[in-house]
């Protein structure tokens, strides 16, 4: 029996490792949160994160639409309220299974469900009504493609700060809510 346990034991050390999660931690001058993010179910918008973030595309950008119990939106802006320039939009892969629940990322994008390009989103709530529910333009909804892990305390430390208007603008932070860095510390493999 002890050969058929070492035997087994030595199977399973001999497999190839199963591919984890990337996981990509999301530094402010608030603090820092941790998300894990999901190849499998949305790899192109998973792909065109990763590639922001690689490229140091975040860094000096800002979470500039904060609305308390709603959402936290970043990634495009600088402090100046200048909207970086960006690659072309990604596909919506809204249909993906995964839900805009509290504590996922999804990426932000205008009236069309294919214009996402670096923006994104943490929700503060279960945000059922942004969820995919066919695919007519208006119920594609929006693309979950991670989730936060650790660090929440973070996200609704800047969902508490106090907004206003910037230009055109509304909720914005009267405090810059700056992104420092978006490092991957798991590349998928």
């Amino acid at each position: 029996m002890r050969y058929f346990y070492a035997l087994i034991t030595l199977m399973m050390l001999s497999a190839p490792a199963i591919a984890a999660n990337p996981q990509v931690v999301v530094d402010t001058n608030r603090g820092s949160f941790v998300l894990e993010l999901y190849p499998e179910k949305a790899p192109k918008t998973v792909a065109n994160f990763i590639e922001y973030a690689n490229a140091g595309f975040y860094k000096g950008t800002i979470f500039h639409r904060v609305i308390n119990r709603f959402m936290i939106q970043g990634g495009g802006f600088t402090v100046a309220m200048t909207e970086k320039d960006t690659r072309a939009p990604i596909v919506n892969e809204a249909g993906n299974g995964l839900e805009n629940e509290v504590g996922t990322i999804a990426m932000a994008r205008t009236s069309d469900p294919d214009s996402a390009t670096s923006q994104f989103f943490i929700n503060l709530e279960n945000n059922q009504f942004l969820n995919y529910q066919g695919d007519d333009p208006q119920l594609i909804g929006y693309c979950v493609f991670g989730r936060v892990v650790k660090g929440m305390d973070v996200v609704r430390q800047i969902a508490a700060s106090p907004t206003g208007n910037s230009g055109p603008h509304s909720d914005v932070p009267r405090m810059p809510v700056l992104i420092n860095a978006v490092t991957v510390t798991k590349a998928p493999l």
